[in-house]
């Protein structure tokens, strides 16, 4: 399969954006450029192509996934707190039909009761979290992996 066939879309969510200064013990002290930098290394050995957006508002993200319908073939997103309260987000998810991979630094499930609640992992094909700036890597091999035996 060729890099443009293999074109996916990074979606982080909300205060992605402080990584490596924010609540360092929970989401560690790697930034958001250098998690980025890392997705597109492991893009390359994977034969594919990263759109990467970065977005605190809601409707940047919806708009990014409604755009994706025609260009990627894959989602791979960290919607931050919005996983816990966009049904919106899940909604577009769901109207692409993309196959989409949730991703979390932290392990949601392990944290407070109100961030237990997914809206997107109903609409995804997997989700990975607790595993730090690694749970984007696994996602992304997973979710290559995935849209490969797809074809």
């Amino acid at each position: 399969m060729s890099a443009s066939l293999l074109s996916i879309l990074v979606l982080h969510g909300p205060n992605l954006n402080l990584l490596g200064t924010r609540e360092v013990s929970t989401y560690g002290i790697a930034s958001l450029d250098r998690i980025n930098q890392s997705l597109q290394v492991l893009a390359k050995e994977l034969e594919a192509t990263l759109e990467i957006v970065q977005s605190n508002h809601e409707g940047v993200l919806i708009d990014a996934i409604h755009a994706s319908r025609d260009k990627q073939v894959g989602l791979l997103i960290n919607p931050g707190a919005y996983t816990h309260t966009s049904i919106a987000i899940r909604d577009a998810i769901a109207g692409v039909e993309i196959p989409t991979v949730e991703v979390h630094l932290s392990n949601i499930h392990r944290r407070e009761p109100f961030r237990h609640r997914s809206y997107i992992a109903p609409v995804a094909i997997g989700q990975i979290s607790g595993f730090g700036p690694a749970s984007y890597e696994l996602g992304l091999r997973a979710l290559a992996n995935y849209l490969r035996q797809s074809q």
